[in-house]
């Protein structure tokens, strides 16, 4: 290791990560488990940089230096004053420059063995982004397909509980990926941090194990999936689940009853349809939805948007789901889910590909 550089293979030998970026940027995205260490806050930065662009580099570091000077000095008397001698921290910035070089001068003059990660942020986010075009290649993928109120994520929740590997899109994105997603208390992530989460799961999968994964679009939410996960999910073995409407219904209800909470914004989701639906049917929608009777708008949902759109998309885009073994289901209580998902992952042990249907043992 160069004195004082460290490079972000070796970002484990530390005891601890500093973020020196501004809030902003470490809200953005970060490197996993780092810790936010400001040299110049969000308003700071803004006042630097136009000071740069306006009056001249100069200007702008000797003003900047007085700001970097008093905030390390705020960190050093308020989160690292009962740091022991042999505390080994890793400290970046954007690109590896003077926040983070100013920050690693301090402390070891101080006498800890700190160092600047080469290349700040920008190398870890290049090492992501190659990453996520390689990792999903090394997987398994077995991927669970069914129309909307099939319960998929809650099977994906019960086949990880039973000791399987998943991979949970709509838990990293923050959504579910329907025009009815948006989580209630759950902002999504910004792209970058979506990434990096995705890029932390796939490399604690183990790609000697099959990783089940719900079908989605290229899309969830605003979050765009990276287009390697994509093809590998598109390419893979597909397992289908068939529920009754009649339990797709009681789950959807059941799944989505927050939706009732806050009526003006089911309203303005259900206008998110407009081109796609007719006037006339969102008008009617937006009515069941001021009467809160979401049983029977979660049916006209299902009759006239997901299921069409279910059955236009599903086979075109996953290449290998005409020939997925079909497990049915007529109840999808917790329960039920549970049995589901014990049923898929029987069926998965035992050469799934040799399979073309797995009733339900309820079902006649």
């Amino acid at each position: 290791m160069k004195k004082g550089i460290a490079t972000v293979a070796q970002l484990s030998a530390f005891d601890e990560v500093i973020d020196a970026r501004s809030p902003a940027e470490f809200d953005e995205d970060r490197i996993p488990g780092a810790i936010s260490c400001p040299v110049l806050d969000n308003a700071q930065r803004v006042v630097v940089g136009t000071i740069y662009k306006q009056q001249s580099a100069f200007e702008a570091r000797r003003i900047g230096a007085a700001m970097v000077a008093e905030n390390i000095a705020h960190h050093l008397k308020t989160r690292f004053h009962d740091k022991p001698k042999n505390w080994r921290p890793l400290v970046y910035c954007w690109r590896g420059g003077q926040r983070s070089g100013a920050f690693v001068t301090w402390l070891r003059l101080i006498g800890w063995d700190a160092c600047q990660l080469e290349g700040g942020y920008k190398t870890w986010r290049r090492m992501v982004v190659a990453e996520l075009e390689e990792l999903p290649a090394r997987f398994d993928l077995r991927v669970v397909c069914g129309a909307t109120g099939s319960a998929k994520t809650r099977v994906l929740d019960a086949l990880a509980k039973l000791g399987a590997q998943v991979l949970d899109l709509e838990h990293l994105a923050a959504h579910k990926g329907s025009v009815l997603g948006a989580l209630p208390d759950r902002p999504q992530p910004t792209q970058k941090s979506f990434e990096t989460e995705l890029f932390r799961t796939l490399h604690a999968l183990d790609p000697a194990r099959p990783v089940f994964v719900e079908a989605e679009s290229r899309k969830i939410g605003r979050i765009q999936v990276p287009e390697a996960l994509i093809r590998q999910m598109r390419a893979s073995p597909c397992v289908a689940i068939e529920a009754s409407r009649e339990a797709r219904l009681e789950f959807l209800v059941r799944d989505y009853a927050y939706l009732g909470d806050d009526i003006a914004d089911l309203q303005k989701k259900i206008d998110f349809l407009k081109g796609l639906q007719s006037n006339e049917t969102l008008e009617r929608w937006k009515t069941l939805a001021a009467a809160h009777d979401l049983p029977t708008l979660f049916a006209e949902f299902i009759e006239l948007h997901y299921d069409p759109l279910y059955h236009r998309s599903q086979n075109r885009n996953f290449t290998r789901f005409p020939s997925a073994p079909i497990f049915t289901s007529d109840d999808l209580s917790p329960a039920g889910i549970e049995a589901l998902a014990r049923r898929i992952l029987a069926a998965a042990a035992a050469q799934p590909e040799a399979l073309t249907r797995v009733a339900d043992p309820a079902t006649p």
